[in-house]
């Protein structure tokens, strides 16, 4: 007659476990998640760690910025990058005009574990002293401990309003 009790006991605690997760199932089965709460705030200053990565000089370091399912789409280049190794590759070469970028303008858009920061922004090549301005889009998701760029759009400004 333990056993039975014990089972009981056991599901029991299965179950209470169950409760603390950070996802839970509505009446109707689907799975509802738990936001991240964020700030504006938090989300700028996503870039200035995607941009103090380009500081270091290591593409290996950059990338480290991005989830592993994600695609760059880079102003200097017409191949979009959707592996680690690709990204990697891009960087490599970017990386050589020590580039350093400014905000100039910003609209940020925050939901449930996601994120978007697009505006225009200022690079300056301290290998050549030139400055070049583009648009930008980043988007980031919420792994559970970090946030991370799921795609980056980049593209040069076509000088005409």
């Amino acid at each position: 007659m333990q056993t039975p009790i014990f089972l009981a006991l056991a599901a029991t605690v299965v179950a209470l476990t169950g409760c603390a997760s950070t996802s839970s199932t509505t009446p109707d089965g689907a799975r509802k998640e738990t936001c991240k709460p964020t700030s504006e705030k938090e989300i700028a200053a996503l870039f200035d760690r995607w941009n103090n990565s380009l500081q270091t000089g290591d593409p290996h370091k950059v990338v480290e910025n991005y989830a592993q399912r994600s695609i760059l789409l880079p102003a200097l280049s017409n191949q979009p990058r959707l592996t680690a190794v690709e990204k990697e590759e891009y960087f490599q070469g970017f990386l050589k005009t020590k580039p350093m970028g400014r905000i100039d303008s910003r609209f940020i858009e925050i939901d449930c574990n996601t994120a978007v920061d697009a505006g225009f922004y200022t690079f300056t090549f301290a290998s050549t002293g030139i400055q070049a301005k583009a648009r930008y889009t980043f988007t980031y998701k919420w792994d559970g401990m970090q946030w991370l760029i799921t795609s980056q759009h980049s593209s040069g400004m076509p000088g005409k309003d």
